[in-house]
């Protein structure tokens, strides 16, 4: 019920914002129109107030009866279609036009003239609507709907899994910045040592190990520490999910995009057309897929993880699929039932039953989640909260998380946690008791939040969620408003890093800033959040993993899995009401979306990234949708965009990186409220030319993936007025002369909002040319350089506020250390040398290394006082000597290379954590021999960081 009141609340914000500016409009209206719109605004803002009425009491413990719950829905409902209307209005009516004289005097009677039907419809839709939103309002009364403040009985927590009390949040602090996403399991040490011995102990026998257990007992925790750990012994690795509903073609795919090599042009395909790639791996079907892998596996030891397989027949269609060998490889398959486990293995001794942890193990894994402020106090009650978890992963950390952020020096927060936990999982395991737990931590959620978590069930299982691609689709949404004096992209953040902190969903990679990249959600926490959408009409989920029922209602979020297109077509043809829908994302594919799926005009946020087989007809339509505020064509075969662009007017976010759009239309320049332009592709060095158009959008903050180039020099003028731009990327500079106009305007707009800055000269000599700034960019955060660098820029050292710096082609030297050492807030420093062939200028810069440094690198101590990764990538690394006291906060080390000298001093890097080395395939016996000497040393530091060792196609 909770859900209903907080996606009505946002519903019900974004519309009387819509109906205010109606109002403020003057549109030649049929008579009574305007008082019509006057009431409904007036209504629905007396709904609202009486929503978050509701909220607020259900949030402190409050139940509502089904009267109550029942008129929630049909305010959302109502709501929904007076937006619906409102934005027909707009799009049907245009603009009238306005000023005086005889000329605007005709146009307005044309206008008058040729929207008079439209006028008409329009007028007879809205009183319709204000009688329903009126009915509604007295509908409330009379079946009872009570005022939470009329209600005399006290709020209580609710007993079965009801909310906790809501606690102030001023005291609460911003997380900081971390690195390493990883967390090691906790009371499984001995058995995943015991299992990944046997898994490589045999260099001919292919070896079958099951893990089972239901949801939440860490089966996938344990998969993954035994790949991380014994991976790299074999030659190749691959981690898929076959889930409720296998799709094998998928599957199947998904092992071969991770143990192709990147650059084999059979994955790529052929050049592709119009209406898509002509080949390529996404179009290979089941036979070919399986040949493919044979090809690829047959004479390599592979290591292999099948995650939450559910039925013996699965097992069987995926056990057919893979090729057999005497390589010594080895399967690992995770199951919450026996039977599939005794299909995969012969011998009962192979399968891992893994139970809830004992109460030791429990607590340690509960206060690695959140600090204990008063280890020595109130044990009692801890000790309690701990029980109640029933030794399961996932209720340790998610009641954990439900602690974490608030203020633990007080004996009553830990209580009422305690008192709201009613479980019996400490007696009676199963995936109720969980769930249970799961409604608790749901239910402490403020309805923004709780919006924002079920928006995730948009995503298919096991996706991993980009954090700037979820808050800019939940801004597009309207589920965030500013608010305590924050930008709605600052709510965003926090509200992003709330659901971080209480352990909802988890990190699963991190930014070289320290920020989260992208998160992922917990297989049974998806489970639950898919099922309360779909109840609620929020969102609707189709194929993929999840065996969903057709919506009998409208839908207005749309989110369709990669499945059998059959199965979608049907489903999808079987909805009456698909002209509803306000956010559409499709994964994968398009071909199993009826043509008239593109015919909305309401639709608020499209997201297509990464499909396949968008044609030309569906392209057109597209540009079609008016009301667009979010689109996505990311990762698609795309070459041009049509001139129709300009007529989207709200759209705020267009993504077109990794497709082949080099240039935008000349009416990109009326998209006015554009605020995160997003192209180019960052391997292959394609970009978006800059034009005097796209300097028309003012309200940019982000502009990516960008070439400057010969006949650009003219409109480098203009970019002076992107006053807003927070982030700016080049890809690409074509033509030395443009250097003297490029300048100033980087001078300019780091005088204003810039904190981002990335800019790869193409060899133009453009970087040697920055020494000559006469205004350093003092305040900026991330600078990222690209060009052949034989030392770091002199400024450099004035830029005290920077956090994350980059430079590829720069030459590495002890004296560049020494400066880059002294600037405060630099959390993480990447060097790159990396480029493909024998290019003359990483050759010269590799030959430079060597005689400035005599073949070694000091890092100096005393320096570095606030970075925390360090990150080498080059075909040779010389020796790398850590002196002592030298990066005294370095978290992670990450060296990529092909021939390593060594890294020495590691056990002077006091708060090491993570040692991550990418190690060329064509590596030679001896690198590999650095390799071992570099784990050994790691394996003798105090803080026995974790190592991972991986490898790489050049």
């Amino acid at each position: 019920m909770e859900l209903a009141v907080g996606a009505s609340e946002s519903a019900m914000r974004s519309l009387i914002g819509k109906l205010g500016s109606l109002l403020a409009q003057e549109y030649t209206l049929i008579s009574s129109v305007r008082s019509e719109i006057q009431y409904m605004n007036n209504e629905l803002a007396s709904m609202y107030a009486f929503l978050r009425k509701l909220g607020r009491a259900a949030a402190a413990g409050a139940t509502h009866n089904e009267q109550t719950k029942d008129w929630i829905e049909q305010v959302r409902d109502v709501a929904y279609d007076i937006e619906d209307c409102v934005d027909d209005f707009a799009h049907r009516l245009g603009r009238q036009p306005r000023g005086e004289g005889l000329l605007v005097t005709l146009r307005q009677a044309w206008y008058t003239m040729n929207t008079l039907w439209a006028r008409r419809g329009i007028a007879s839709k809205i009183k319709d609507l204000k009688n329903r939103s009126h009915e509604v309002g007295e509908r409330r009364t009379r079946y009872g709907v009570k005022d939470p403040n009329d209600d005399p009985r006290p709020i209580q927590g609710n007993k079965q899994g009801g909310p906790v009390r809501q606690y102030a949040t001023d005291h609460l602090q911003p997380f900081a910045p971390q690195l390493i996403g990883i967390m090691e399991p906790v009371g499984q040490e001995d058995a995943i040592a015991e299992r990944g011995r046997w898994l490589i102990e045999s260099e001919s026998d292919m070896k079958i190990l099951a893990i089972v257990g239901f949801g939440g007992l860490g089966k996938t925790t344990m998969a993954l520490a035994l790949q991380r750990r014994f991976g790299e012994k074999f030659d190749s690795r691959a981690w898929v999910q076959a889930s409720q509903k296998l799709n094998l073609e998928s599957l199947l795919r998904g092992i071969l995009e991770q143990v192709m090599p990147q650059q084999d042009p059979e994955r790529r395909g052929g050049t592709g057309t119009s209406e898509g790639r002509s080949d390529g791996i996404e179009r290979w079907g089941e036979k070919q897929l399986k040949d493919k892998l044979k090809a690829q596996l047959e004479h390599k030891s592979y290591f292999l993880f099948i995650d939450d397989v559910w039925s013996v027949p699965s097992w069987k269609k995926i056990w057919e699929s893979l090729p057999r060998n005497q390589k010594g490889s080895s399967i690992v398959v995770t199951t919450r039932f026996k039977s599939v486990a005794n299909a995969c293995c012969h011998h009962q001794e192979h399968i891992c039953m893994l139970e809830p942890l004992p109460h030791v193990a429990s607590k340690q894994l509960f206060f690695e989640t959140v600090t204990d402020p008063k280890p020595e106090e109130f044990q009692e009650t801890k000790d309690e909260i701990v029980k109640k978890c029933g030794g399961l992963p996932l209720a340790t950390v998610a009641v954990a998380g439900l602690l974490a952020r608030r203020d633990l020096t007080e004996k009553s927060h830990w209580e009422t946690v305690k008192d709201s936990l009613n479980s019996d999982l400490d007696k009676n395991h199963s995936p109720e008791g969980v769930t249970q737990i799961l409604n608790l931590c749901y239910n402490d959620l403020p309805a923004d939040l709780k919006n924002c978590l079920l928006y995730l069930s948009i995503f298919p299982k096991g996706c991993s969620i980009n954090r700037k691609r979820l808050i800019r689709r939940w801004m597009s949404e309207g589920f965030i408003a500013e608010k305590d004096g924050k930008t709605v992209e600052e709510v965003a953040e926090d509200s992003f890093s709330e659901l971080i902190g209480r352990n909802i969903v988890r990190a699963v990679e991190h930014s070289t800033n320290g920020k989260v990249k992208a998160c992922q959600v917990h297989d049974m926490i998806l489970e639950y959040i898919v099922s309360k959408s779909g109840e609620e009409n929020f969102i609707t989920v189709i194929g993929g993993h999840w065996l969903t029922a057709t919506p009998s209602n409208k839908v207005r979020r749309l989110s369709l899995h990669n499945s059998n297109p059959d199965d979608i077509k049907e489903k999808i043809e079987n909805m009456m009401f698909l002209s509803h829908v306000r956010s559409l994302t499709v994964f994968e594919n398009l071909h199993h979306l009826p043509s008239y799926s593109f015919k909305s005009v309401i639709l608020q946020v499209l997201d297509l990234e990464g499909c396949k087989n968008l044609n030309t007809n569906q392209l057109k339509k597209i540009f079609k949708m008016f009301q667009l505020k979010y689109l996505s064509l990311r990762n698609m075969y795309i070459k041009k965009l049509p001139s129709e662009i300009g007529k989207l007017q709200y759209l705020e976010t267009l993504d077109v990186r990794e497709t082949n759009v080099t240039e935008l239309p000349s009416s990109i320049g009326c998209l006015q409220k554009m605020v995160h332009l997003l192209g180019g592709n960052k391997s292959t060095r394609l970009s978006l030319r800059f034009t005097e158009e796209i300097a028309k959008m003012t309200a940019l903050q982000t502009l990516s993936g960008i070439e400057i180039n010969r006949g650009s020099t003219p409109e480098l003028g203009s970019m002076h007025s992107l006053t807003r731009l927070k982030k700016l990327s080049i890809y690409n500079l074509r033509g030395f002369h443009t250097i003297n106009e490029l300048l100033p305007a980087i001078e300019h707009l780091t005088g204003y909002s810039l904190k981002s800055l990335a800019i790869d000269d193409g060899f133009t000599g453009f970087l040697d040319s920055m020494d000559d700034l006469s205004t350093p960019p003092k305040y900026i955060l991330s600078l990222d350089l690209s060009g052949k660098l034989l030392r770091v820029p002199r400024w450099i050292k004035e830029l005290e506020t920077l956090e994350k710096l980059t430079l590829l082609l720069t030459s590495l030297q002890t004296d560049g250390l020494q400066v880059l050492s002294q600037l405060s807030k630099l959390f993480s420093l990447t060097f790159s040398i990396n480029a493909k062939g024998n290019d003359s200028s990483v050759v010269e810069i590799l030959q430079k290394n060597k005689m400035h440094s005599g073949g070694k690198i000091f890092v100096p101590a005393g320096g570095f006082v606030s970075c925390k990764q360090l990150r080498l990538s080059a075909p040779v690394i010389p020796l790398m000597s850590f002196l002592e006291g030298s990066m005294p906060e370095l978290q992670r080390l990450e060296l990529q290379f092909r021939l390593c000298e060594g890294a020495y001093g590691l056990e002077n890097l006091a708060s090491l954590q993570q040692v991550y080395l990418r190690v060329s395939k064509q590596a030679s016996d001896a690198t590999k021999e650095k390799v071992s000497n570099v784990r050994s040393s790691v394996s003798m530091h105090r803080k026995k960081p974790t190592i991972v060792v991986d490898e790489y196609y050049e």
